[in-house]
């Protein structure tokens, strides 16, 4: 059992899904403004949230960016856009999972026990800290530095750039990553891998064309490199 915060300002989805969700065991907190759901995400403490982005009081991107300001709660973001620009951009902005309507209540259920199950059995780290050249990261607290400089990494980020470092000279297929870090094997979603690589390319202080500490290495996946 859960508690769901579902942001959905649609009566008809709402009542639907309530029901869908308390049927599976799960207690639904409903709300249909993002101001409401704020409040509810720092006084309650959600379990989950499902977030519809055509909200009437703020842009639903917005809300996403607001949510992550204050927690690290698990979003699924419920959308109508297919597009693979706003794919990214709801991926950039702190989702962890996303759906798009319409979909099955048996859909969204399963989407929420996977994020659940990755949020709460996610192993406990064993190394007080990895060191790759001038990048420290402290998996126990979550941090990672560079140049001593600490490094504003989402969690899925922090879960990435971990998992390589722990592989350093070996190549990580993106299968690979989904499996691992995501805990899911999404056929086609290996975009979005790429995506979480780039960012944390940036972050790094480095490109594709030039790297440091990520290497593509072509039709394979990726391999985290010390620079020294």
């Amino acid at each position: 059992m859960a508690l769901i915060l579902l942001v959905e300002d649609d009566r008809i989805i709402t009542a639907a899904l309530s029901r869908a969700l308390t049927d599976a065991g799960h207690v639904v907190r409903p709300v249909g403004r993002a101001a409401d759901a704020l409040k509810i995400v720092t006084e309650e403490r959600p379990d989950l949230v499902i977030l519809d982005l055509g909200l009437p009081d703020i842009d639903g991107t917005d809300a996403l960016r607001m949510i992550r300001s204050v927690s690290d709660v698990p979003v699924i973001v419920a959308t109508a856009r297919r597009a693979e620009s706003d794919i990214i951009t709801l991926l950039s902005a702190g989702a962890d999972d996303y759906v798009t309507k319409p979909f099955s209540g048996g859909h969204i259920l399963a989407r929420i026990a996977a994020v659940l199950r990755r949020a709460r059995t996610a192993p406990e780290p064993i190394q007080q800290q990895i060191v790759v050249g001038d990048l420290v990261i402290h998996p126990r607290q979550r941090r990672a530095e560079l140049h001593g400089q600490p490094l504003q990494l989402t969690r899925r980020e922090f879960d990435v750039l971990a998992y390589l470092a722990e592989r350093v000279g070996q190549v990580i297929s993106r299968r690979e990553l989904m499996n691992e870090v995501w805990n899911q094997a999404r056929i086609g979603e290996e975009q979005t891998i790429d995506v979480h690589i780039s960012w944390l390319r940036r972050k790094l202080g480095e490109t594709a064309a030039q790297p440091r500490f990520l290497h593509t290495v072509r039709g394979v996946g990726v391999m985290m490199v010390d620079p020294r």
